[in-house]
């Protein structure tokens, strides 16, 4: 009887809730005289056993409950009175069965749903983890909390929930299936609604707050302001230039901001770094003054010049064309590097805009006002042809500075079309400084002028009626250049080659011959001289040698030399 009496009283440690009779039908037992099964009754203690307890529940015999069953056996004592369920009148073993734990269940559920309902907020004992949650015990009663119910954000590892007790929230009571669904993550996010209204009215704009770094975009990063979230702007972060967030900050990192801006209806908070320092343009001008040298580190190159930090949040830009006095710079990058530290002069202050003009090449003396002080106007210099144009050369000076020998100033004798005549790159000149400008640097040279002109005194050298000795330099349609001594030319026209008629100058004369004429017109404002094979005669008369000069004078047009020496130049540069 014992033995049967035992293993009932282990069978019954666990309690099957599934098939415990609904409320109205508990409802139905409540008289001691009436022993209703599946009614909550009461009973006394009255024999403690190792494996249980005997109840009297006022019946002709006593029913046993499971050591087990008692949440605190140790303090059970005889004489002690509880509420059991009736199971059953009698059993197999004659004996009433009753269970401790489906009363304490069933109390417990009528108090949950009667006393708290859905919306009540409950304390709960995480019990274990079950398939997309955890159990929680609120009170006798199992719950379901799910994993999206756990907490605000996601659970990375639920089993460090089990065990504690937290508040819960009812969301769902099902008395047909006997479930109760809660939630602590509403309570959170409610309570987080509250603390962030409030921290919203305590808020100001320029109010200084402490936080920590919550997350980083590229954009910016947010920083949790103890239930508040406010965005720090990538451009409020630093005075300076930053590519990215990360550079200042990391996540976790504790920060102080200043309030920038609050949206109460979004909730929304902007924040700001770097307006805890002052704006460094606002004293630049006093810092900086044009004039002033600088020193700073080049942060970004672009095709057109080079930007230098000179302190956070102050930039200032080099141009190519003040990199150098003398080189044509075409690109920054010819000059300076990304990371390089460098000095410069301020040359203009642009505040309100935020720009400040460097220059690199005005920390050096202006070389072309040097060359003035060194090489006034008259000065003889010598120099290599490093360059030429169609207008003039190109000479080096020094320090790469090369002045220029116009076309006009190479020659007082020779029309000089182009350059290449005289002179070719390499070759070592003289030359004198006619001028030098040193704002649009520029340097005019004069070849010419380091020799006297040869027409000041050219009534001393030629006069009318001279026999002269010169080589062919030139010819054209009507005529021929003769070099005289002196570098001095003269031309034969065609009508005084040969008493005989002449169809073309290049049927009696080549460049390069050598030939005898006599000189029948000096003409010192048109500097010309007029010259005649055919007068070279010694039997020429003056009458004669008047008249060719005439017909010299009437058959050169005002004009026409510079037309013949053009043609001339044509045919040279033909023959080559």
């Amino acid at each position: 009887m014992v033995t049967e009496a035992k293993t009932q009283a282990a069978e019954s440690k666990y309690v099957d809730l599934d098939n415990m009779p609904s409320m109205d039908e508990l409802l139905q037992g409540t008289v001691k005289s009436d022993f209703v099964e599946g009614s909550i009754i009461p009973g006394t203690i009255v024999e403690k056993r190792n494996d249980g307890a005997l109840v009297d529940i006022g019946y002709k015999a006593e029913g046993f409950v499971p050591a087990g069953e008692f949440s605190k056996w140790n303090d059970v004592k005889v004489g002690d009175t509880i509420d059991v369920f009736l199971e059953e009148i009698e059993n197999e073993n004659s004996m009433p069965g009753i269970s401790l734990s489906k009363a304490c269940a069933i109390k417990a559920w009528n108090r949950i749903t009667d006393e708290c309902g859905e919306g009540s907020v409950v304390k709960g004992l995480m019990k274990h983890r079950v398939k997309g949650g955890i159990i929680v015990d609120i009170d006798g009663v199992e719950a379901f909390l799910p994993g999206s119910q756990i907490d605000i954000g996601p659970v990375r590892n639920m089993d460090d929930f089990i065990g504690k007790e937290f508040d819960v929230k009812i969301l769902k009571i099902n008395s047909e299936r006997r479930n109760i669904v809660v939630s602590r993550r509403e309570l959170l996010e409610e309570s987080l609604r509250d603390r962030r209204s409030n921290l919203l009215k305590e808020m100001e704009i320029g109010q200084l707050r402490s936080g920590v770094v919550k997350n980083i975009t590229d954009f910016g990063a947010f920083i949790d302001l103890g239930g508040v979230d406010g965005l720090l702007h990538i451009t409020d972060m630093s005075w300076g230039r930053i590519s990215h967030p990360s550079e200042l900050l990391e996540v976790g990192q504790p920060v102080e901001v200043v309030i920038l801006d609050i949206d109460y209806n979004k909730e929304r908070v902007s924040l700001g770094y770097k307006q805890k320092s002052q704006n460094p343009w606002e004293a630049v001008e006093e810092k900086y003054p044009v004039g002033s040298r600088v020193k700073g580190r080049v942060v970004n190159i672009m095709p057109y010049g080079a930007f230098v930090e000179i302190e956070d949040g102050v930039e200032g830009l080099i141009h190519v064309s003040e990199m150098s006095w003398t080189k044509r710079i075409t690109k920054a990058g010819e000059v300076v590097s990304v990371g390089e530290e460098v000095e410069a002069v301020v040359l203009d202050i642009d505040k309100n805009n935020k720009k400040i003009s460097l220059g690199l090449r005005q920390k050096e003396r202006n070389p072309w006002e040097v060359l003035l002080e060194k090489y006034p106007v008259g000065s003889r210099i010598h120099g290599k042809v490093r360059n030429m144009t169609s207008y003039g050369a190109f000479v080096e000076i020094e320090n790469d500075i090369d002045g220029m020998i116009h076309v006009s100033d190479m020659s007082w004798t020779r029309k000089i079309n182009n350059p290449s005549e005289i002179l070719k790159p390499g070759d070592e000149v003289a030359a004198v400084i006619l001028d030098i400008n040193p704002e649009q640097q520029r340097i005019s040279l004069g070849l010419k002028q380091t020799e006297s002109d040869p027409w000041e005194n050219i009534d001393k050298l030629y006069a009318v009626g001279d026999v002269v000795t010169g080589k062919v330099t030139k010819i054209t349609a009507f005529g021929a250049f003769i070099e005289l001594s002196h570098k001095i030319d003269g031309l034969i026209h065609i009508s005084q080659i040969s008493k005989e008629h002449v169809d073309k100058v290049k049927d009696v004369l080549n460049i390069g011959d050598e030939v005898e004429a006599r000189v029948i017109k000096v003409d010192n404002d048109e500097r010309r001289i007029g010259l005649s094979i055919k007068a070279a005669s010694e039997h020429f008369s003056e009458e004669e040698l008047k008249q060719a000069g005439e017909e010299y004078t009437a058959a050169l047009k005002p004009g026409d030399e510079m037309v013949a020496m053009g043609e001339a130049f044509g045919d040279v540069f033909g023959n080559k």
